[in-house]
């Protein structure tokens, strides 16, 4: 069905790219993350795919299709009919069937019967992302298709890949789960928004999950892969507060691919602090036994609210720029002195708060 190389499955899928939801009625969502990167233009594309309560007639059940577009303009379609959602429990699969002629039950389709049957959907998988919305109010519409060859997933290349939370997320202690997919890939295709249609070839890609049963109340995010002058340069990094069993807990993680290295600062590895403006400032730092790291993202601009799965279903709770600007430091400490391997800076780094209550700065270490 999936026209996948099992090697290349082998070398970069992580832990959890397949879907989560186990059948049962307790409260559930998955969502995924796409996003693409068009230096050329300074602009990105950001998709973002969700499905809540797949058993079906509760009252959140259904799925929704999101893209973040240039100038982080916004688009949303919902798809209420759980049937006409399908996803892969092995890989990294999905996708959701809008308006079709088919009487198919919905499953993976070569893109170019995809194209011709689906006139409202989407399909993903880890080197695919293809699909078109459109918003019957204003007539705004977005259709899309690219192909996408992975070069760094959650790890060090060419090893066996992590998962982003550590052991623990295997259990169903932590929730929700988080798993970056794919850090860093090179995406060939086109995207169609409202007329104006971006061709492109390379540009960097990136892919990311969450799932779970519960919501976190408040979270941060910075996310980037298209640097100035370091192509082979991918960043993630966020932090948020959720509930371990029956108490809550802060937590935050930086994660950085460096020409074939894997620097990964997570609280059982490193200290990691962080102090989050409202809007508008986003700085940590992180030190481990080998290295350090800072992190200070800005944005002058206001940001665009985006919808997300809540304990109220999905519902504007975070706000996100895909044009803010970064400064990155890192530092090699294993000699005892603090020595700088990188310094790099782009202005189209993805910035995100998200939950409540945002009254004033977040602080923690």
């Amino acid at each position: 069905m999936l026209s996948i190389p099992k090697n290349l499955l082998d070398m970069t899928q992580t832990p959890h790219s397949g879907y989560h939801w186990d059948g049962s009625s307790r409260r559930f969502f998955e969502g995924w993350y796409y996003r693409v990167t068009l230096p050329d233009c300074g602009q990105t594309f950001a998709f973002m795919y969700s499905i809540e309560d797949p058993i079906g007639n509760q009252p959140y059940s259904g799925g929704a299709a999101q893209v973040l577009g240039p100038n982080d303009e916004y688009l949303c379609r919902t798809f209420p009919d759980v049937k006409t959602f399908w996803a892969s429990r092995d890989v990294l699969a999905l996708g959701h069937w809008g308006k079709t002629n088919l009487p198919t039950h919905p499953i993976y389709l070569i893109p170019a019967e995809f194209e011709h049957h689906i006139q409202q959907g989407y399909q993903a998988t880890a080197t695919l992302n293809q699909g078109i919305i459109s918003d019957p109010a204003t007539g705004n519409y977005c259709r899309w298709h690219y192909e996408i060859k992975p070069v760094y997933a959650w790890g060090n290349h060419g090893s066996l890949q992590q998962s982003t939370a550590g052991w623990l997320s295997f259990l169903q202690i932590f929730e929700p789960g988080w798993q970056i997919l794919m850090a860093h890939g090179l995406a060939s295709g086109w995207i169609d928004w409202n007329g104006k249609i971006y061709e492109f070839t390379n540009a960097p890609a990136y892919g990311e999950k969450n799932w779970g049963g519960a919501f976190p109340k408040r979270w941060f995010w910075l996310n980037c892969n298209s640097f100035h002058n370091q192509p082979d340069l991918a960043l993630t990094a966020g932090g948020g507060r959720r509930g371990v069993l029956w108490w809550m807990e802060s937590v935050a993680m930086i994660g950085v691919h460096y020409q074939g290295k894997f620097y990964e600062f997570v609280p059982w590895n490193s200290q990691v602090e962080w102090n989050i403006q409202p809007w508008g400032r986003w700085e940590m730092q992180a030190r481990n036994s080998n290295y350090e790291i800072e992190l200070i993202g800005t944005t002058d601009l206001p940001g665009t609210p985006l919808r997300a799965p809540t304990a109220n279903g999905l519902m504007y709770c975070c706000q996100d720029t895909m044009q803010g600007k970064l400064d990155l430091q890192l530092c090699d400490r294993t000699q005892g002195k603090s020595e700088i391997i990188l310094k790099a800076q782009s202005s189209l780094c993805g910035l995100e708060v998200g939950g409540s209550p945002w009254d004033n700065s977040w602080q923690s270490s």
